[in-house]
């Protein structure tokens, strides 16, 4: 079986977004057919709450799926289905704006440092216009596989027949983390027909056989072809996201929180968010 190689190697950039978060755009600057269906990522992650105490207030989404991970902390979230609570350490936030949602993410000040992710995943053109959805994923409701060396958390997904709890997602992506005892070697399955990405945040890793080049914290490695991953721990351990789909192979016109398929449905999604006409029944 071939095994995947290292396609590219993204850095991202330090932004600041919502009413003042500071964070780390690790996707979301560059082609999106690169990581088609995958839009965007953010590693968002401070010791000092002036980071990101000013959360993100009320703002729409339209024609995407927003997951937010929390390693490490509390958000308060609401919505305009009507959902409101926590995210604390360890659960996972998985929501689908279809055809229109507006929230708000209020991170809590945090005794230590608060750390997490979000990602986008474009919904496919069929879906777009879908009914809006929101999941509270538990921290013990996420099953892990272990292997020699590893163990997967899985939180969307099947792997080693164990699914993880986010079901019924348009993209069937693949949404794990993967954490490695140092200097630990093992190869993954992969679905042949996905686009995979790896995002280191802890440790150092390689990934493919020559292991000549090292992906390190708030790097996103984009792999090539292949059905087998080769993962390779540092003598300091290794964990990261690995995020894996089919692409959807569809025009992308993106605009702030809004992804769509053309000009013409991004400008009536704004139109009908000023007109007060975007929420849908």
């Amino acid at each position: 079986m071939k095994t995947r190689k290292i396609k590219t190697v993204i850095e991202g950039n330090r932004v600041v977004e919502g009413a003042g978060v500071k964070l780390k755009r690790i996707l979301g600057f560059g082609d999106p057919a690169l990581t088609d269906p995958f839009l965007l990522l953010d590693n968002f992650g401070s010791a000092d709450p002036a980071d990101y105490i000013a959360g993100f207030p009320w703002h729409p989404h339209r024609g995407i799926e927003t997951v937010t991970y929390m390693l490490e902390g509390v958000v308060e979230h609401g919505d305009s289905l009507g959902n409101s609570g926590v995210i604390k350490s360890g659960q996972v936030q998985w929501m689908t704006a279809g055809s229109g949602i507006v929230h708000q993410e209020m991170p809590k000040a945090y005794q230590g440092t608060m750390r997490g992710f979000q990602l986008w995943v474009n919904l496919p053109k069929k879906h777009k216009m879908t009914r809006a959805r929101y999941r509270d994923i538990r921290a013990e409701d996420i099953p892990e596989v272990k292997g020699p060396g590893y163990k997967i958390k899985l939180i969307c997904g099947e792997y080693g027949g164990v699914s993880g709890p986010a079901q019924e997602i348009a993209a069937q992506p693949w949404f794990f983390d993967v954490k490695a005892e140092a200097g630990a070697e093992f190869t993954l399955n992969v679905r042949p027909e996905d686009t995979v990405l790896v995002c280191v945040f802890e440790g150092k890793g390689y990934f493919g056989k020559d292991k000549k080049q090292p992906v390190l914290p708030g790097q996103l490695a984009v792999l090539g072809e292949g059905e087998t991953l080769a993962c390779s721990a540092s003598d300091e351990g290794l964990r990261f996201l690995l995020l894996a789909a089919r692409p959807l192979g569809e025009p992308v016109a993106w605009r702030g929180p809004i992804v769509m398929n053309t000009e013409h449905e991004l400008k009536v999604a704004f139109e009908e968010y000023r007109k007060g006409t975007f929420l849908k029944k």
